[in-house]
């Protein structure tokens, strides 16, 4: 029954989060899902998988409530997000496969070291040079390819590199945000689907579960998450942009030092 809440309660915030930042959730789902099957004695070589490719398959459910909200909006730039899909979809397809067969400690703090540089740019409030813009066509493939592979490689929806990415070439923060929304949904779909594929008949899996997915861990975060995405899309679009870059760094740095304090430990 505590799993159950636990799981609920994380659902309600991932939501949350995936609707005012973009974010799919992620930064929160995969570390928490660590300590959670950790608490319920799983095996630890199985753990941060179980935890990532969960969290991609729930993702899929967050996004497209999120993604409902903007388009009420007309927030989504969707000639941006037609062209950073396809190489997404591959990258995180090919990434989410491959990523079952990193070895578990090296997956945890590959994500923590990450999320360290995400986060501390957004604190100090960097700023993009004037002059960068988007790329052509050719870059934007790169982009998508890279961003689709770090995804699902660490369970995430792509907000914390594509925000990133999209405000370092002066796409306002909250056209960046919704954009990001819209390319989580087939990153996470696509990188769910390799983590489904890699962990398919793994011996040290529990049950409940298809591959590296939890079953009633998806049911229940997927569940309560698409009722907050909503609400963080009504917050992203009232909330001041330098509040919300403060949150989302802050969120994100917290996340990551605990984690790496996890690896060194």
């Amino acid at each position: 029954m505590l799993e159950l809440v636990s799981f609920l309660g994380l659902g309600l915030v991932a939501g949350l989060l995936a609707g005012m930042l973009g974010i799919g959730g992620g930064v929160v789902i995969v570390p928490a899902l660590i300590w959670i099957f950790q608490h319920h004695g799983l095996p630890a070589e199985v753990i941060p998988h179980l935890a990532i490719g969960t969290s991609l398959a729930a993702i899929v459910f967050t996004s497209m409530s999120a993604i409902w909200a903007q388009q009420k909006r007309r927030a989504i730039d969707w000639p941006v997000v037609r062209l950073l899909a396809p190489a997404t979809l591959l990258g995180g397809f090919a990434s989410g496969y491959l990523a079952g067969f990193i070895p578990a400690p090296v997956l945890k703090g590959f994500f923590a070291v990450f999320l360290l540089f995400v986060g501390t740019q957004f604190v100090l409030d960097w700023k993009p040079a004037a002059h960068w813009r988007l790329p052509g066509r050719g870059g934007l493939w790169g982009v998508g390819l890279g961003v689709g592979s770090l995804s699902a490689l660490l369970g995430i929806g792509g907000g914390n590199i594509t925000v990133p990415f999209l405000h370092a070439c002066n796409l306002e923060l909250k056209r960046a945000i919704a954009i990001s929304t819209a390319l989580g949904l087939p990153i996470a779909l696509f990188g769910a689907a390799g983590f489904v594929l890699s962990g398919w008949g793994h011996s040290l899996l529990p049950p409940a579960t298809v591959g590296y997915v939890s079953l009633p861990a998806l049911a229940a975060i997927a569940g309560a998450a698409m009722l907050t995405a909503p609400l963080g899309v009504l917050l992203a679009h009232a909330l001041p942009v330098r509040l919300l870059k403060r949150i989302f760094g802050v969120l994100v740095l917290a996340i990551s030092l605990r984690m790496l304090w996890d690896v060194l430990a």
